[in-house]
C-alpha cells in the first residue's frame, strides 16, 4: 500500500452508510447518459431515481462488497460469482417503488433495460461492478478511480474475471486503463449505447 492509499483507506459499507450511498449515487448518476433522461424530469430526478438507488444499495450489504470512501464520497458495488444483485423480491419491490415515484413508463423502461443487462452478462463465473459512483461534490479528485483500484486489488487476490456495463463512454478510458477490454454493446429503447467490458482474472 503507497502513501496515497494509507492516507486515503477504502472500507465496507454498513447499513448506517445507506443513507450516504444513495445520496451519492443519486448525484453521480443525475446527468449519466443512461440513468438521467430514463428519468426525464430533471425538476424531480433526484426523489424519484433516490428510491432506485436505496434498493440497490441495501441488497449489496449482503454481499460485503459495497466499498466506500472513508466518508462515502465514492462507493461501489460488487457482486461475488454465483450471487444475485436482486432476489426477486427485490426487483418486485424496485419495480413497484419506481411506478409509484416516478410512473409505470419509466419503470418499465428502467425494468427492461435492467432485463437486457441481465441478458448480455457473460456466462463464466465473474466478479460483477455494478455501479461505481463518485458524489458529485468530489468529482475530479480521483476517488472514484482510487475506489475501483482497491476493488480490483481484492477481487485480484481472489484470481476472479470482473465484468461491467458503463453507461456513460467519458469512463471507457479510465476503465480501459486498469485492465478491461470492451466485450458487447446493448443499445437501450431510447437509443443510448452502453459498452459492456472484461477484465481477465490476474
Amino acid at each position: 500500500m503507497n502513501a496515497a492509499e494509507e492516507a486515503f483507506p477504502v472500507r465496507e459499507a454498513t447499513a448506517a452508510d445507506v443513507d450516504a450511498v444513495v445520496d451519492t449515487f443519486t448525484t453521480a448518476f443525475f446527468h449519466d447518459p443512461v440513468w438521467g433522461p430514463v428519468f426525464p424530469d430533471a425538476e424531480r430526478r433526484a426523489e424519484q431515481a433516490a428510491p432506485m438507488w436505496r434498493v440497490y444499495t441495501t441488497a449489496a450489504l449482503r454481499h460485503r462488497w459495497l466499498l466506500v470512501t472513508p466518508d462515502v464520497e465514492a462507493a461501489a458495488v460488487w457482486i461475488p460469482a454465483g450471487e444475485e444483485e436482486l432476489t426477486a423480491r427485490e426487483a418486485a419491490e424496485l419495480d413497484g417503488l419506481l411506478e409509484r415515484a416516478a410512473g409505470p413508463a419509466v419503470a418499465h423502461e428502467i425494468h427492461a433495460i435492467g432485463k437486457q443487462f441481465e441478458a448480455a452478462r457473460p456466462t463464466e463465473p465473474h466478479f460483477y461492478l455494478t455501479i461505481l459512483g463518485t458524489h458529485d461534490r468530489h468529482r475530479g479528485k480521483g476517488l472514484g478511480m482510487r475506489l475501483l483500484a482497491a476493488g480490483l486489488e481484492r477481487v485480484d487476490a481472489l484470481g476472479a474475471p470482473v465484468y461491467l456495463e458503463s453507461t456513460n463512454p467519458a469512463n471507457l478510458e479510465r476503465y480501459a486503463s486498469v485492465g478491461f477490454t470492451p466485450h458487447g454493446r446493448i443499445t437501450t429503447a431510447s437509443g443510448q449505447v452502453v459498452t459492456t467490458m472484461w477484465r481477465p482474472a490476474r
